[in-house]
């Protein structure tokens, strides 16, 4: 989320048209075409954040500037060469990395919040012990987990939480 992605068709020596079908998860269908012979683009229900680029060691790409979870969906790529039609398909899915916090209840048990990431963060502890776990959707499609530790002892607890998510993983301790 937030960086610039870039798809791109099937690299054909003599390309008359490239068209891009996109369909987002949410919203209307965008389509980008382009006509070589006349070097004319078409666009028709697309951000401002979907465009072509150009670069000289491949025909045509599109560039998603400031990926958000609103560009999840499907893209396709259809190329017209004279070698014949071509497609390529895209299954776009956004990671959003979950904000770590930790922090110690009323009750001194350490708390371990991984909020709003996409998808839900998986949290573990260490030392090894009872924990509970509670997950909470938005509408944005982002979950924050909340995973409250308890020790059976009465000491003051060293804890270590782990936050594993796919976009990277994270880790912080605490003492309650």
């Amino acid at each position: 989320i937030g960086s610039n992605f870039e798809l791109t068709c099937p690299h054909k020596s003599t390309i008359t048209l490239v068209t891009w079908k996109i369909n987002p998860k949410v919203g209307q269908p965008c389509t980008l075409a382009y006509r070589m012979d006349q070097k004319r683009i078409n666009t028709t229900n697309c951000s401002d954040s979907m465009n072509w680029k150009f670069r000289t060691d491949w025909d045509l790409a599109l560039e998603i500037q400031q990926v958000g979870i609103s560009h999840e969906g499907c893209y396709t790529c259809e190329v017209a060469a004279q070698e014949g039609n071509f497609h390529e398909m895209y299954q776009l899915t956004v990671l959003v990395p979950p904000r770590l916090m930790l922090y110690c209840d009323h009750h001194g048990n350490p708390m371990c919040e991984a909020a709003a990431g996409k998808p839900a963060a998986q949290i573990s502890w260490a030392p090894e012990g009872n924990s509970t776990c509670e997950k909470e959707g938005h509408d944005n499609g982002t979950v924050t987990v909340l995973s409250r530790f308890t020790e059976h002892s009465t000491s003051v607890i060293n804890a270590t939480c782990f936050v594993s998510h796919p976009a990277g993983n994270q880790s912080k301790s605490i003492a309650c």
